[in-house]
């Protein structure tokens, strides 16, 4: 979010969600919702690898030496029980002295290769979601706020947290496993071949069952994660809302019917993960009796050959050896296709998140605004009209033009249109059609920065961060000196609170800012919004956390702040309205009046009825 930017979504008292102005509800957003391009989670694999090629390479010369150095065990078993014991009945212990030498050597050997291939793989994949990571935050800051209005922040959580250790656990355990088991069976498979052809053929027959055992495994198991991974993210999306919102759940008894719902996430989570563990088991026993009955017929045919006189008993040792070998690694390979599947799924959704482009890009050749004298900016509605993406449309088109340094109200019912109108101007959305300009210059044409630094809006939630007073203040304009921000909080009213709190302007006002009242972060939310210096401010709601006392002491800075700067004020309390220039007055997204507050007020129409009402209701 840019720095001079207070909120980004409200959440209103009189009963429009959070972030879904005048009356649009956004389908809940599903899976489906962001589609994954084709090929994407490759290319996705291939940036996220592509800068660590050199240490790759090297990693991989390291586990082929200490597979080669590993796997010559039961070979040097076979020539110390032909050739090294029948020397030593001779009185000739050389050969066999040799042959225990070099196995020792190869055992140390593969023992400190496997240690440094650990230790290097694990700077690569440390290094790799280090910036999968931030990949995620910072794509998912730029997104534009129609995707985090459909899109729930569970699902992001679910996507940088649970999505990417699916995608650790393959990196630091399931590759070494698959490395191992690949280069052993390369290995051994050589190895059988030149100790004995027959018996060699024979073993690597084993090679057709397994190879669809493994096809059948990765076949059922895939549709099993992908399930698996939505699951998880349900129950990541449950457990956050529940916690975000534990006001209105205590408020409202929700305990039990939240516990229900999370309830039947959860099982189908448990149901996903217990169907994952059941194909791996299927797969485990299936793969081990193909094992175990092609080392009974291994056997059998070479203590016939050695019967024959054709084949010596340390070659059939050593070919029993290697076949342990070869189908040892049975359970290991299983854990890595357990982790390889769940972490495709996972990279697919990662991939699906990050290929999702802002429906409100960044210019590709930004305008600079032009050098202006007065402290505001015009600003110009032309032939704009707005609709969601379900079609329905919220704002039918128009025409306006606000000149600059004026303070313009506007008011009407929920739903009418009000805050639609600010987030364009803002630039949370685009215009279905026409266009939004300042001083001449489309929106769409300004930089993001730029046009935070002349547009800023608060709104009636007055997010606070984690930190101090001084530095949710300083949010407006980071370079601010201390004594900026303390002026900025008086002008707005708020320096006599903060200086009372327990550490003053360094109090720390905790998660959400919820160490202070709701008028207080409102105040906070002021003075952040009065030191960023806009050209244009725009105010929704901002005032409806205040008390009278607190409403009146905002007013009056307003009126001092306001001067000279291009304004947007949009309230239900005709109190805030008293201190524009001009009001207009909305109705389903026309505006149906237009004048100045004496002149509306005189008159007969909708805000003299609004001013009569408001005035009755303070008798």
């Amino acid at each position: 979010m840019s720095s001079a930017t207070t909120t980004a979504t409200t959440a209103d008292p009189a009963g429009e969600p959070d972030g879904r102005t005048d009356g649009e509800l956004p389908q809940p957003a599903d899976d489906e919702d962001i589609p994954v391009p084709a090929g994407a989670a490759r290319r996705l694999l291939g940036e996220l690898l592509g800068p660590h090629r050199g240490r790759i390479a090297l990693a991989m010369l390291l586990i082929l030496v200490q597979q080669a150095a590993l796997q010559s065990g039961p070979l040097l078993v076979a020539v110390a029980m032909d050739r090294g014991i029948p020397a030593l009945r001779d009185h000739d212990s050389g050969p066999l002295v040799a042959v225990t030498a070099a196995y020792l050597v190869c055992a140390v050997l593969s023992t400190v290769l496997q240690r440094a291939f650990i230790r290097f793989s694990a700077r690569i994949n440390q290094d790799v979601l280090l910036d999968l990571r931030g990949r995620i935050f910072r794509h998912a800051q730029q997104l534009s706020l129609d995707f985090h209005e459909r899109y729930t922040s569970g699902r992001i959580i679910s996507r940088a947290t649970s999505d990417v250790d699916a995608l650790r656990e393959l990196l630091s355990e399931g590759l070494q496993e698959l490395l191992s088991v690949v280069l052993s069976v390369f290995y051994i498979s050589l190895v059988l071949l030149v100790m004995d052809w027959r018996l060699g053929l024979l073993s690597l027959l084993s090679f057709l069952p397994m190879y669809l055992t493994v096809r059948s495994f990765r076949r059922r198991s895939q549709r099993v994660y992908r399930r698996s991974r939505t699951a998880v993210a349900s129950v990541i999306v449950r457990f956050t809302e529940t916690m975000n919102g534990i006001r209105p759940v205590q408020a409202f008894r929700r305990e039990r019917a939240n516990e229900q719902a999370f309830d039947t996430v959860n099982r189908q989570y448990a149901g996903a993960t217990a169907d994952g563990l059941l194909e791996m088991a299927r797969y485990v026993s299936v793969s081990r009796a193909v094992a175990n009955v092609w080392i009974t017929a291994v056997v059998v045919a070479g203590a016939l050959l050695v019967g024959g006189g054709s084949l010596q008993v340390g070659v059939l040792t050593a070919f029993v050896l290697y076949l342990r070998r070869l189908y040892d690694p049975i359970d290991q390979l299983a854990m890595f296709l357990n982790s390889y599947q769940s972490a495709a799924a996972a990279l697919e959704k990662i991939a699906g998140l990050l290929a999702h482009e802002p429906s409100v890009p960044e210019p590709a050749a930004p305008v600079a605004l032009p050098e202006h004298v007065v402290k505001g900016r015009t600003v110009s509605f032309d032939g704009v009209r707005f609709a969601y993406r379900t079609g329905r449309e919220v704002l039918p088109s128009f025409d306006l033009v606000l000149p600059a340094g004026r303070t313009t109200a506007v008011v009407g019912a929920t739903g009418a249109g009000k805050s639609t109108l600010a987030k364009l101007l803002a630039r949370f959305y685009d215009p279905t059609d026409g266009r939004i300009a300042l001083d001449g210059v489309d929106l769409r044409e300004v930089s993001t920065a730029e046009l935070r630094r002349n547009v800023v809006m608060v709104t009636q939630e007055s997010f606070l961060f984690s930190g101090t007073v001084a530095e949710n203040i300083a949010i407006g304009r980071p370079g601010a000196t201390r004594e900026e921000v303390e002026q900025a909080a008086r002008d707005i009213g708020a320096y006599d609170f903060v200086a009372a709190l327990p550490d003053g302007f360094d109090t720390d006002v905790r998660k959400r800012g919820g160490r202070i009242s709701a008028g207080q972060r409102q105040l906070v939310a002021f003075a952040r919004a009065l030191l960023a210096d806009p050209a244009v401010l725009v105010l929704d709601e901002a005032t409806s956390s205040l008390d009278v006392p607190g409403e009146q002491a905002v007013q009056r800075a307003m009126r001092t702040v306001l001067a000279g700067r291009t304004a947007i004020v949009i309230a239900h309390r005709l109190s805030t309205v008293e201190i524009a220039d001009r009001v207009l007055v909305m109705e389903q997204g026309r505006i149906v009046e237009d004048g100045t507050p004496a002149e509306l007020t005189g008159g007969r129409g909708r805000f003299a009825d609004l001013h009569r009402a408001w005035r009755d209701s303070l008798v």
